[in-house]
């Protein structure tokens, strides 16, 4: 069973999450929801793991309607603070308040590693039409940059698109087999701003002061002094975002 300690962190920095955390690119969303037929007309989508509403906001862009679903009280009251006309409901991947075969698809922006997926496939297969799409999206930093790669080993980040793509290799007998995009981007941030988006990640939330603290003053110095930052008002950070796509049989 999933452990939800780690995945309820986030709501003490709620704000600074929604600022810092880098939005999902408009191909990338497009992409997940594009297998599904009549995808220029709106479609109705549940944002599983909603958090702050990043990915919401992104679904409502492209003029559909959406429906977050969120464990976290400080996260959905972010959510709703932030993107208009749009309530967050309390739920979880493993238990969705909603009725049955109601979505066209269900995406999962930052969220799926948390779920416990066995019961969570069960749930998306059941709220999701026949031939509905299930899409998981990552943003995740593209560590074959040297930097990047430093800044993700001080700040035990962990994650990478190699180990997502290996990992997720199914989502059980209610789906297809999963297609996989990736598309590239990047986000402009200051040395603070960087320090700052690291303070959002569930490591540094859950560490003791004094980890907490190496983490801030390492990343410091890699700032100041790795040769591709050094005295920059303002870095490119590089992410790959994956998506993993399959529909419900």
């Amino acid at each position: 069973m999933a452990d939800h300690t780690p995945a309820l962190s986030f709501g003490v920095a709620a704000a600074d999450y929604d600022r810092f955390r880098p939005r999902y690119p408009e191909s990338a969303v497009r992409w997940a929801l594009d297998s599904l037929t009549g995808a220029d007309t709106p479609l109705q989508v549940v944002d599983l793991g909603a958090g702050t509403g990043i990915l919401s906001r992104s679904v409502l862009a492209l003029g559909h309607r959406v429906v977050p679903v969120e464990p976290d009280p400080g996260m959905r009251a972010q959510l709703e603070s932030g993107t208009a006309g749009t309530t967050a409901l309390a739920g979880r991947a493993e238990a969705v308040p909603l009725a049955d075969g109601g979505a066209d698809a269900v995406l999962v922006g930052q969220a799926y590693h948390w779920f416990d997926r066995e019961r969570a496939h069960a749930e998306i297969a059941r709220v999701l039409r026949p031939g509905g799409t299930f899409a998981p999206i990552w943003n995740i930093r593209d560590e074959r940059v040297g930097w990047v790669a430093e800044l993700g080993r001080i700040a035990h980040l962990g994650d990478n698109a190699g180990n997502v793509i290996e990992k997720y290799t199914d989502f059980g007998p209610g789906f297809t087999p999963i297609e996989v995009g990736e598309f590239t981007h990047t986000t402009t941030l200051t040395p603070d701003d960087v320090v700052a988006l690291i303070r959002t990640r569930s490591y540094w939330l859950t560490a003791p002061a004094e980890t907490r603290q190496t983490v801030e003053r390492e990343l410091r110095e890699l700032l100041a002094s790795h040769p591709e930052l050094a005295g920059r008002e303002t870095v490119e950070l590089p992410y790959r975002t994956i998506v993993l796509r399959a529909r419900r049989r």
